[in-house]
């Protein structure tokens, strides 16, 4: 399929991260302080959320969604807190779904999702985003900068992999600071919880299985992240990475859904590849690549609008502090 002009521009615009970054040690980073960059890099981030939250969030649902059709007697549960539930028991104990929420594709997600929920729904979780914003933007920053002194003080100036090990580096720092924030978005994104209900759900599961559950989900969030940060080209980091997304909305919901639905699903810590294989042994291999169309049309404008934005962000501070220079 030929790709129209406008989206050959923004695949050409699509720059992967390390150049990006490693931009910063030429003459314009004399021109900003560090302090601008963050700053540019934030309003960048945060940006960007406003305009693909509605993507993550129906990305989130297709994830998480159970089988459409399960066999056996059916039953409509409902707890007072959610929409009304299907329970249906087939032969393997019980199994909880909602008939009228299966969404078949990207665009029957949305129109369902608004439908049944009003279009608020589709920035669900925003605020965890918003939060999550500046300390993932200044954590992979600062960590990024420090990393590649470091490399080229050690490996000299013209070595090729340090942008990719530093900017690889930075990312597990700054996945694995902002993992709890990143599980409380996947929750409200699953379920549209208020505040008051997310707190308790949450202050009951770590009072049960402590502290360390609020990182459910790391590994797999990593194993998705980071190849961003070493990967030529970011739709195929998109593609290549995404099971390990599925992983992480999987165990990041698992919990929550067995608390809610009052079920007696076993709560265990299976590794990302025993979770990989349930989902293979339920769905299949398109089981691990479900979400892949808003994934995939999340990629390319969110790193368009972040570098827009964070190219913006720097020009603007370097005119800034040209105009306080010659006053000064």
């Amino acid at each position: 399929m030929l790709l129209s002009p406008l989206l050959q521009q923004k695949v050409r615009f699509f720059l992967s991260e390390e150049k990006v970054m490693d931009e910063m040690s030429n003459s314009d980073f004399s021109k900003t302080t560090s302090f601008q960059h963050a700053v540019s890099s934030c309003c960048g981030a945060i940006v960007t959320s406003l305009f693909v939250t509605p993507l993550d969030v129906v990305k989130t649902r297709l994830q998480a969604q159970s089988s459409p059709s399960p066999k056996g007697k059916c039953l409509v549960y409902s707890n007072g807190q959610v929409h009304h539930t299907h329970v249906c028991e087939n032969g393997d104990g019980k199994v909880f779904y909602n008939r009228n929420r299966h969404f078949k594709g990207m665009l029957d997600a949305f129109v369902k999702i608004i439908q049944i929920e009003g279009i608020k729904s589709l920035w669900s979780g925003l605020s965890p985003t918003l939060i999550m914003a500046l300390p993932t933007s200044v954590i992979y920053f600062t960590c990024y900068e420090k990393l590649r002194e470091a490399l080229r003080f050690r490996l000299g100036e013209d070595n090729d992999h340090i942008p990719i090990v530093a900017s690889s580096l930075s990312r597990f720092v700054s996945v694995t600071a902002v993992s709890p924030v990143e599980l409380i978005k996947t929750r409200m994104q699953y379920h549209t919880l208020s505040y008051k209900q997310l707190q308790l759900s949450i202050r009951s599961t770590v009072a049960r299985d402590g502290w360390l559950f609020l990182w459910r989900g790391w590994s797999s969030t990593v194993l998705r992240d980071v190849p961003f940060s070493g990967a030529a080209s970011g739709s195929i980091a998109a593609v290549v990475t995404l099971p390990f997304d599925v992983v992480k909305t999987h165990r990041q919901t698992e919990i929550w859904e067995s608390e809610t639905l009052q079920s007696k699903l076993q709560r265990d810590s299976a590794s990302t590849w025993a979770v990989m294989r349930k989902i293979v042994a339920k769905k299949g291999i398109a089981g691990l690549f479900a979400g892949f169309t808003p994934r995939l049309f999340k990629v390319t404008p969110s790193c368009a609008i972040m570098i827009s934005t964070y190219e913006y962000g720097k020009a603007f501070f370097r005119h800034l502090n040209e105009k306080t220079n010659q006053h000064s």
